[in-house]
């Protein structure tokens, strides 16, 4: 059960307004790809990703990680981050090592060090940028690891002769901000098979089951969130371990709502951003995610900023982050943003699915 609470003051939100919430045979008219059938089916693409990268590795010992791609691609390498420097920490026999992110056309410094297994992730396979990284890898004889459900990414990795992972398209119309969970699985059996981390697989199936269990009580939140939300611009909040999350959110609500949406964390946003909040120059909404893990001195600042800003006349929001373990913590959550930005779109009567403004930036560089 994820808790909301309206400040410290107001106490726990009872109910929030539904006006304007279609029913499922209007959802369908405006959600031509059933994006919603999508998030449901969420849980099950961990156990797949593990699946399909069962026996794919390269050959030598490695200390860390980069993995370069865009976007969608690109979600699931920050939530690796979170995830296994927890994980790492009961395991004494296997070292912390880094994941640098890459989101640019040409490689971070960390990828030339033979130490380094990289990446290259792309669900179309067809990313410009990624594609750009790839042809430096190869140009500099560094041996890599490719992700994509086919495209260019399949065609070099196999002309280069490099382990490739290809990834399930479920529908035609499917976007890689909702293959999280296979691009997660799959990058965590490579970790295993490279003895980066031990073998989770087990348990990383027996978590993504429990998803399911709370599904219809996040589908019901998130109609709520989104209500809330209409006719404002979110700006989602997380401690420093979780802002990755936060960062996810906002990506949901921009893809799947096609509106605006900011993120940030605590304490950094505390030092600058807050002070924004005297002169607002537009009707914001402010989402804290809250982890009760954190430092207790930062679990203070969710209360005390959210009596400043409500102080400022700026609705905010406290959502407890529950969970036995941070994959639950990381993924409850965000099968929240899901349903959120889901039900938001359907209060502005977008198709959660299709990125028209993406295609058309891509028309412009290819002409």
């Amino acid at each position: 059960m994820i808790s909301l609470i309206k400040s410290a003051r107001i106490g726990i939100l009872q109910d929030a307004n539904m006006t304007g919430l279609t029913n499922l045979e209007e959802i369908k008219k405006i959600d031509k790809s059933n994006l919603r059938q999508v998030i449901i089916d969420f849980p099950d693409q961990f156990k797949e990703g593990l699946e399909i990268a069962k026996h794919v590795k390269l050959e030598g010992r490695f200390d860390n990680v980069t993995i370069s791609g865009m976007g969608g691609s690109a979600l699931p390498a920050n939530l690796l981050r979170i995830y296994c420097n927890s994980l790492l920490k009961k395991y004494s026999n296997f070292k912390h090592f880094e994941i640098t992110i890459n989101r640019y056309y040409s490689l971070p410094p960390e990828s030339y060090s033979s130490n380094h297994v990289n990446f290259i992730a792309s669900y179309s396979g067809n990313t410009e940028e990624t594609i750009s990284s790839l042809e430096e890898l190869h140009g500099k004889n560094i041996p890599f690891i490719g992700l994509s459900s086919g495209g260019k990414i399949q065609e070099l990795c196999k002309k280069y002769k490099m382990p490739f992972v290809k990834l399930p398209v479920p529908n035609v119309s499917f976007q890689p901000r909702m293959g999280t969970g296979f691009f997660f699985g799959a990058i965590i059996q490579v970790f295993i098979n490279q003895k980066l981390i031990p073998d989770v697989s087990e348990e990383l199936i027996k978590d993504a089951e429990k998803l399911k269990l709370d599904m219809k009580n996040k589908e019901n939140q998130g109609k709520k969130i989104a209500s809330m939300i209409k006719g404002k611009t979110p700006v989602i909040y997380a401690s420093p371990k979780y802002k990755s999350v936060a960062m996810v959110w906002k990506i949901k609500i921009n893809e799947n709502s096609k509106t605006p949406a900011f993120w940030n964390f605590l304490p950094e946003s505390n030092h600058n951003e807050m002070v924004g909040f005297t002169n607002p120059q537009g009707k914001f909404i402010i989402i804290m995610l809250k982890d009760s893990d954190d430092n207790p001195r930062n679990l203070k600042r969710y209360e005390a900023t959210s009596r400043i800003m409500s102080d400022n006349g700026i609705e905010n929001y406290i959502i407890e982050m529950n969970g036995e373990s941070v994959f639950e913590k990381i993924f409850e959550s965000i099968s929240l943003a899901d349903w959120t930005s889901y039900y938001l779109a359907m209060q502005y009567n977008q198709d959660p699915t299709p990125v028209d403004l993406v295609e058309k930036l891509k028309k412009i560089l290819a002409s």
